[in-house]
């Protein structure tokens, strides 16, 4: 049982006409799918470009990636004046401190010297109360001496001839210490 239906049989010419149209037709289908296929290659090289971009937006787009570029770019500039300025509140923090004790030891000194003027103050106080006593004794003095000089003058050669005297021996045969008025 054959479906076919019988059919009638070509010459040779037909039948070349008929080969030659089944390559040509043949010919152009295979130049459609060549050109479909790089249609389609090219179609699913945009595709993937796509992709690539969607990607690389998404990426660029992304929140999270983009404050971590900004964060970045800001630490780059801002790093260098930050250390710059952290180091210049260190030497501002040392020179305080030495300010600071510096001050304390000129405070320290201050109260030696106010401590060093009282004691002076003191002394000349106790050398006040004790003045009155010098003087009484530098009177007390001058009177011994007053009363003492001219008997020191006479004991002996030296001190005579100090005092503008003469050592001369008395009739009674001392010697004694004389004063001649010009």
């Amino acid at each position: 049982m054959n479906d076919q239906s019988p059919s009638p049989a070509l010459s040779d010419e037909e039948l070349r006409e008929t080969l030659d149209m089944v390559g040509t037709v043949l010919a152009s289908v295979s130049d459609r799918v060549d050109a479909q296929t790089s249609a389609m290659d090219r179609l699913n090289k945009t595709a993937t470009e796509a992709r690539q971009a969607a990607f690389a937006a998404q990426t660029q787009t992304d929140p999270e990636h983009y404050g971590d570029l900004v964060g970045q770019a800001i630490n780059a500039r801002v790093r260098g004046p930050l250390e710059a300025m952290s180091q210049f509140a260190n030497s501002l923090g040392a020179q305080s401190r030495h300010t600071d004790a510096v001050l304390k030891k000129a405070e320290q000194d201050k109260w030696e010297v106010f401590r060093d003027i009282r004691e002076q103050e003191r002394e000349i106080e106790r050398f006040k109360t004790r003045l009155p006593w010098f003087g009484l004794g530098a009177v007390v003095l001058t009177l011994a001496l007053a009363v003492m000089l001219p008997r020191f003058s006479a004991i002996n050669r030296t001190t005579c001839a100090v005092f503008g005297g003469a050592w001369v021996q008395t009739t009674v045969g001392n010697f004694a210490c004389v004063h001649y008025q010009d």
